[in-house]
């Protein structure tokens, strides 16, 4: 603890994190999205464009994550399945533009996992609330699974379930928390993941929520 830390009574600042490899081809990047305050602004003119809403999976079900999309492709399902659409089929209009702050955040990300050069095409924009939850699925929507997926925590700290290449494979169990970024492609790129039930809570800067953009390349 520093002498200006005993002064004031403050507990010591955690140590930094470090990169951690989830498998091969799949990274965890602490507090990569940090500071967060410029995302959290553009997160919200989004949505000011294309609401949230709870989309219906084919078997009829809601989901208990809201979703939204900006960039050329949004991902979209109902009954007649899962697909990505270049207009928001709520509204007839064209996603919202993915912000400069979006592209960047994903880009580097990627890069610090070593994946160069990739170009996200779409962003989903998922909203947490307590009790939501993401069951064990693959992203393979996608034509091009060369690239990989960035998935970005922000607000409520939630637990990440890494899978393996089959639905029956046990997850390892990963704690996520606001700024952390989880890049995952190469053999990694269909391993089946998810989201355990996001605990009750009140983030500073996110109030009692979740949210996570998930960028993929799609074609």
């Amino acid at each position: 603890m520093t002498r200006t830390q005993l002064s004031l009574g403050l507990d010591p600042a955690p140590p930094p994190r470090e990169p951690r490899e989830l498998s091969p081809g799949a990274v965890l990047l602490p507090g990569f999205a940090l500071p967060a305050g410029a995302v959290l602004r553009a997160i919200h003119a989004v949505l000011a464009e294309a609401p949230l809403r709870h989309l219906i999976v084919p078997r009829g079900l809601e989901m208990s994550v809201a979703m939204s999309n900006c960039g050329a492709l949004g991902w979209f399902s109902d009954v007649r399945g899962y697909r990505y659409t270049p207009t928001d089929p709520a509204s007839g209009r064209p996603w919202p533009a993915m912000p400069d702050v979006f592209l960047d955040l994903a880009v580097r990300a990627a890069a610090a996992a070593g994946y160069p050069d990739f170009q996200p095409k779409a962003c989903l924009v998922n909203r947490y609330d307590p009790g939501a939850r993401m069951g064990l699925h693959q992203d393979r929507d996608e034509s091009d699974l060369s690239a990989p997926i960035v998935s970005v925590s922000l607000g409520l700290p939630a637990t990440f379930l890494w899978g393996g290449p089959a639905r029956t494979d046990r997850p390892t169990r990963i704690p996520v928390v606001h700024g952390d970024v989880v890049v995952f492609g190469g053999p990694g790129r269909l391993r089946f993941h998810g989201v355990a039930p996001v605990k009750e809570g009140d983030h500073p800067e996110v109030g009692p929520h979740r949210f996570n953009l998930t960028f993929r390349k799609v074609t």
